[in-house]
């Protein structure tokens, strides 16, 4: 896997993807993740679902999963309004405080149930009739604590994962170990929404496997199908 090559491609785009660039699809991860990650360093977690906030909070959410392909298809979000986000934001307020420091160099033991436990109370917050997904799941996760890669088709066809759970983050986890020079040189920062500027806010070691992972992904398929 050619770590900097896809990292390379992510950030230019292909074809209609025209990659990181303001007005863009994947800028969208940005801006969501700036506004959940600005409370976090202001010490205003809880303060994500207070009245004052809470449509800000969902709405922010709910354009990220959208743009990034959770609103379409059977999709159960698709009959849904921006305010059944609520109870999500609660949940994402109110959860153990150590989850918004974890990475993919610290998926130790501990660390791994916690956010086995994150999943589960996202699950709970969107209704377990509804059956979230995997890829819904890390996508929320990601988009709000960078804290794993979005088990999207294309990232799982990269790194070979069928899931979300222990053993596939342990995968993440001896990747990491095993290329950590490779990912820790990349200092990827967030787009800023007003200014269009990048911001001081670097992107997470997760979220920078994320990017190889889903490229990796790609290209696998077009192997597979003849392209290359």
């Amino acid at each position: 896997m050619d770590i900097a090559a896809n990292l390379r491609q992510f950030n230019q785009g292909q074809n209609k993807n025209k990659g990181r660039q303001v007005k863009e699809r994947y800028s969208s991860f940005d801006y969501c993740f700036n506004y959940f990650q600005t409370f976090r360093d202001e010490g205003r977690i809880q303060e994500l679902s207070q009245p004052a906030q809470i449509q800000a909070s969902c709405l922010q959410l709910g354009f990220y999963l959208a743009s990034w392909g959770m609103l379409r298809g059977s999709s159960f979000l698709l009959e849904k309004s921006v305010k059944f986000y609520e109870p999500l934001i609660e949940g994402i307020a109110t959860f153990d405080n150590r989850a918004w420091a974890v990475d993919a160099d610290s998926y130790g033991a501990n660390n791994i149930r916690l956010l086995l436990d994150c999943r589960e109370m996202i699950k709970e917050s969107l209704g377990w009739e509804h059956r979230p997904s995997d890829t819904l799941i890390t996508k929320i996760m990601l988009g709000v604590f960078g804290n794993v890669p979005a088990f999207d088709d294309y990232f799982r066809k990269g790194f070979g994962v069928h899931s979300f759970g222990k053993n596939s983050l342990n995968r993440i986890a001896d990747f990491y170990e095993k290329n950590k020079s490779a990912i820790d040189r990349n200092d990827i920062y967030t787009l800023d929404y007003a200014s269009g500027e990048f911001t001081k806010r670097k992107y997470t070691k997760a979220k920078i496997i994320d990017m190889v992972g889903f490229i990796e992904g790609i290209r696998k398929q077009s192997v597979a199908m003849g392209k290359n």
